[in-house]
């Protein structure tokens, strides 16, 4: 992959997004880089945190991603400031190399969303739901549990992790299912590989009442649980300078 056209997605409620964005179009421009529109650029150069890089993933679907980390963790957006002007040197200079990453779609009554990190199911009720998880057809395990994460490999070191979960290589081309504060010691998370059809019913509890239960992508509701499905969606790409 050649790149030679950014674009920067800012999040502009970061001290010194605005002021940093001006300096990096200026070093873009100075290190050989075309700084265009999103639709036209090679590379989306993400400045913030995580929850930049999520929203860039989601709404610049199929381009590649630089993180460039103005927050605080910096997981995904691994790139420190100290190094802002270097990484875009060494992306001109062709120096970088490219990650494949998979998401996950929660779709809805026609509404779809896309998730880099996970779909949540959790009870609204502030009670533990009963979840049956099937494997291309055939039961798996019961959770009893506050929830479920479905974690990506790139969100095994998100919400997954805190709440137990393995941490999956990125290129493991596998989900994990980690259930939420289980009602159960033998509860453990479910790595699957991500080419299986995963079913999650959830069914009453055993003094026969049905928890209500919420979908979320990222951190942003889907609705009820009823009626929605996840599935596996290629053509997230992240940038590492090298």
């Amino acid at each position: 992959m050649s790149a030679k056209k950014i674009s920067f997605a800012v999040n502009e409620s970061k001290p010194g997004a605005v002021e940093a964005e001006r300096e990096l179009r200026a070093a873009a421009v100075a290190a050989g880089l075309a700084v265009v529109d999103p639709a036209a650029a090679d590379v989306i150069v993400a400045l913030g945190g995580d929850g930049t890089i999520l929203h860039a993933a989601r709404k610049f679907h199929g381009h590649a991603l630089l993180g460039l980390n103005l927050g605080g963790l910096g997981f995904l957006a691994s790139v420190e400031k100290r190094d802002f002007r270097r990484a875009l040197e060494l992306l001109a200079a062709g120096r970088y190399k490219v990650s494949e990453r998979t998401l996950l779609a929660l779709s809805r009554n026609g509404a779809e969303r896309l998730a880099l990190n996970d779909i949540v199911l959790r009870s609204s009720a502030g009670r533990a739901a009963v979840f049956d998880l099937s494997i291309d057809g055939a039961p798996a395990t019961r959770y009893h549990a506050d929830g479920l994460v479905v974690a990506t490999p790139t969100g095994s070191t998100a919400y997954s992790l805190s709440a137990g979960g393995p941490v999956l290589m990125p290129d493991s081309r596998s989900f994990v299912v980690t259930p939420v504060c289980p009602h159960a010691l033998g509860a453990r998370p479910l790595v699957v590989p991500d080419t299986c059809r995963m079913t999650i019913a959830n069914r009453p509890r055993v003094d026969g009442e049905a928890q209500r239960v919420t979908a979320c992508a990222d951190g942003r509701t889907g609705g009820d649980m009823q009626g929605a499905r996840m599935r596996r969606v290629r053509g997230a790409r992240g940038v590492q300078p090298v």
